[in-house]
């Protein structure tokens, strides 16, 4: 049995970080970092997600705007409030939260942002910085999980890496990022054969897909480290059972909530694993301290600035 590699440690050391430029530049130069959010549609989790990234903004004194639409918005309404919020000055960065209502050209949208303000890096010049290994915006998610690696001293150059799931998303700029490091990967997905003899072999695994507890044990090799990505949500007792067996905190959240959260690898992978994140707890809390960072990033490069001392 190995280690749980937790991401809110390394998320509130980013956090605090950002929280002490963003005061450094308000004394000193009277600005600071701002993100706006655009939200179309009713879909309850993007509200959610989008709640808790004007909240952290708020909590690291960052400029936050929530850009609220109903669903039924035309494309070209969308694409003139993106144009709008490319030329505002205090915007530094744009985040279109995804998904957008099925007649919205979300590819359209994604491309109308101005490439210095795309700090989600979903933008064709972004990812394209990735490919090309130079500086740019790289999406908040596989950004985390490199920084998670590095953090923990886990050596990713000359190690054999395999991702499980192709998103634009996660997987592909996962891969693109991982093999800049040094790293030899491997891309599976729903066509790859003998996909657990092919994870088997991987020092290093990330589980990308978002299918619930897709994973199995004996897709790990022993002692590799294990990156989970997915976030699935369970309310079948039978199945929480299965997964948990009595564990307490499992059993409470059935109570409270209704449902508790498993990610794409079967937690009895842990077993196997000499490293792995946990679900909830992993990756997800470095998602919004990264896109907290690339907005950062967004505002110094538009403005020249340096990162102060500390």
């Amino acid at each position: 049995m190995g280690i749980w590699l937790e991401g809110k440690p390394l998320a509130d050391k980013i956090r605090e970080d950002v929280k002490r430029q963003a005061v450094y530049f308000q004394q000193t130069i009277g600005k600071v970092p701002g993100l706006a959010a655009v939200l179309v549609g009713d879909n309850k989790a993007s509200q959610v997600y989008v709640r808790s990234k004007e909240k952290a903004c708020q909590a690291l004194g960052m400029f936050s705007e929530v850009q609220a639409y109903p669903g039924d918005i035309s494309q070209a309404f969308l694409e003139e409030k993106i144009d709008e919020l490319n030329r505002r000055d205090e915007v530094n960065g744009i985040l279109v939260q995804l998904p957008l209502p099925a007649h919205i050209d979300s590819y359209a949208i994604i491309c109308r942002l101005s490439p210095e303000k795309d700090v989600d890096g979903l933008h064709p010049f972004s990812l394209g910085t990735i490919l090309t290994n130079r500086v740019g915006f790289r999406p908040c998610t596989p950004l985390g999980v490199v920084e998670l690696l590095k953090e923990n001293n886990i050596p990713i150059e000359g190690r054999d890496v395999v991702v499980i799931g192709r998103s634009l998303l996660v997987g592909k700029p996962l891969a693109a990022m991982l093999t800049n490091e040094n790293g030899t990967v491997t891309v599976c997905h729903s066509k790859t054969k003998n996909l657990s003899q092919v994870c088997s072999r991987a020092d290093i695994l990330v589980a990308a897909m978002g299918k619930e507890v897709f994973v199995q044990p004996e897709f790990v090799k022993p002692g590799a480290t294990v990156i989970d990505v997915g976030i699935n949500s369970v309310s079948d007792p039978a199945r929480v059972k299965a997964y948990f067996g009595e564990d307490e905190k499992r059993q409470k959240d059935l109570q409270s909530k209704g449902y508790t959260l498993v990610g794409d690898v079967h937690p009895a992978a842990f077993e196997r694993a000499g490293a792995m994140t946990p679900v909830p707890g992993g990756i997800g809390p470095l998602t919004i301290a990264m896109l907290m960072k690339n907005t950062l990033d967004a505002f110094k490069r538009r403005r020249g600035l340096i990162t102060p001392p500390s």
